[in-house]
């Protein structure tokens, strides 16, 4: 599958967290964590578990920066 989301990371689920509506996944991307809400109906779709191999796609009309 071809995607037009350019920021695409490589990453393993390390955490699944079902709500009523919505689940929490929790991603590992090379040691740093990306957390991601989405629906309940889409995680189990996805049949989404620890250690599960996933890439995040990151589509935004704004990304900030920090810098200390």
């Amino acid at each position: 599958m071809r995607l037009s989301t350019r920021n695409q990371l490589a990453g393993t689920v390390t955490d699944v967290k079902h709500g009523g509506i919505m689940a929490e996944v929790t991603v590992d991307v090379g040691g740093q964590t990306i957390v991601a809400a989405i629906t309940r109906g889409s995680a189990e779709s996805l049949e989404l578990a620890p250690g599960d191999a996933v890439t995040v796609l990151v589509k935004a009309t704004e990304v900030m920066l920090g810098k200390e």
